[in-house]
């Protein structure tokens, strides 16, 4: 578990990292931190505005140390996500900047397929779910801001996947789940919270 003011340090380190790539098109060097940012961890990025999704791209599995995913996150969020165009400077004040710190993910094993939905807890896991070279991921806030059970979090993974809705109901599928600790700014630049992702949030 991160605390707080690591998390401070992780969103305050994603928004200057977007600030620099934007204006002066290099990544800033990378800071001194706390030796538990450096651990591998899975992080996800994620730009809103007004409301509304910018960006969000991340590394799902543990493989890079976590200060620089997080660099290498909030660039491709700002510029690289294909859902939207590049994040232009002046669009920065209107920016609320998001970090996810995400568990390794554990697959969810099954007799059936069918029975994966009551091995999801709405609002606690993430999904990923892989087949024949397609993956998907949703974080756990996302069922929450769409209001989705375990089966539509389900089908729309898949979606992501660019899958079937239904395809997590074949054999073969592999779906796993994590948890997540999200710290988010109150407002564009401000003061952040943090959360740990749990059930019924």
């Amino acid at each position: 578990m991160l605390t707080l003011e690591e998390g401070k340090l992780l969103v305050k380190l994603a928004r200057e990292t977007i600030e620099t790539y934007l204006r002066e098109g290099r990544k800033p060097r990378v800071p001194k931190v706390p030796a538990k940012l450096r651990e591998r961890r899975g992080v996800f990025v994620t730009l809103n505005k007004g409301g509304e999704l910018r960006g969000c791209i991340g590394h799902p599995l543990p493989t890079t140390p976590l200060v620089d995913a997080v660099i290498d996150s909030a660039i491709s969020s700002a510029t690289r996500d294909p859902r939207f165009p590049p994040v232009d400077p002046e669009e920065l004040p209107a920016l609320d900047v998001e970090v996810s710190v995400l568990s390794k993910p554990e697959p969810i094993e099954v007799k059936s397929p069918r029975e994966y939905p009551k091995h999801i807890v709405i609002g606690r896991d993430g999904l990923i779910i892989e087949w024949s070279g397609c993956a998907g991921l949703l974080l756990p806030q996302v069922p929450i801001e769409w209001g989705w059970n375990a089966e539509e979090f389900l089908s729309h993974a898949c979606m992501k996947a660019g899958l079937m809705p239904d395809h997590w109901l074949r054999e073969g599928v592999r779906i796993s789940k994590f948890s997540a600790q999200v710290f988010r700014e109150r407002r564009p630049g401000g003061e952040v919270d943090g959360r740990k992702m749990a059930q019924n949030e």
